[in-house]
């Protein structure tokens, strides 16, 4: 079910950027095209009782990589992913990296 829960979050990122240029936990030697998002599992949130798991939330790292820092994309990523988290913003080799988390329930 998480695998699913990925590609349906791969889908609503492709479908904000209007790109394919998404990429989950790409390798090293992979030729990015920008503007792109790039996204990967973090430590996931889990809710006990009784000292039991009775409910666990993937999180993600997403970040959002454009040569443009004001085509608008962050707000447009905000909108479209429920449970989205802004975290920072930072510039490095010319390019604008913007950065979330994202609790993906979907």
């Amino acid at each position: 079910m998480s695998d699913d829960r990925r590609l349906r979050l791969q889908e609503s990122l492709e479908n904000v950027l209007e790109s394919e240029h998404v990429y989950f936990q790409p390798p090293e030697n992979i030729k990015l095209m920008y503007p792109c998002i790039i996204y990967s599992r973090r430590l996931g949130d889990s809710m006990h009782a009784d000292d039991w798991m009775y409910q666990y939330t993937q999180t993600y790292d997403i970040m959002y990589i454009s040569k443009d820092p004001d085509d608008g994309m962050v707000q447009k990523i905000m909108n479209a992913i429920p449970g989205i988290r802004y975290d920072r913003h930072y510039t490095a080799d010319n390019l604008h990296h913007d950065m979330f988390f994202a609790y993906f329930r979907r």
